[in-house]
């Protein structure tokens, strides 16, 4: 194994995406920083950098703690990475509040869609 792997590999390697091309946009959509800067995709990563990485609503902050080039089994992958207790605890609080959300039981009739307009428009 090598020292040091491009940043879109690494990330499909580690399973946080399901192919290195959507790793490769996501880094150039700027979701993933390299030791709190933006990286592009050929930036090479190593063991002990801190990895911040943006999938949907979720920010996951994970320590590099090995390189793969290739990708393996679920058990290899979770090797390559360990996510910081803070990030695990904002995600938690983050899916709390996102799910403690009430949907509403029904479609809006036509009267409480227009008063939803005014709403907007007055703001």
């Amino acid at each position: 194994m090598s020292d040091a792997v491009r940043i879109d590999k690494w990330l499909w390697a580690a399973r946080f995406f399901k192919t290195r091309s959507l790793a490769q946009q996501a880094v150039e959509g700027g979701k993933v920083q390299i030791e709190g800067q933006r990286a592009k995709p050929s930036k090479l990563v190593k063991t002990g950098f801190t990895v911040e990485i943006r999938i949907g609503q979720d920010v996951r902050v994970v320590l590099v703690t090995g390189v793969a080039e290739k990708r393996g089994n679920a058990t290899a992958a979770a090797l390559l990475y360990q996510e910081t207790d803070a990030s695990i605890a904002a995600r938690e609080a983050a899916a709390a509040k996102r799910s403690a959300q009430v949907a509403p039981d029904h479609r809006p009739s036509k009267k409480e869609r227009r008063d939803l307009q005014r709403f907007r428009d007055r703001q």
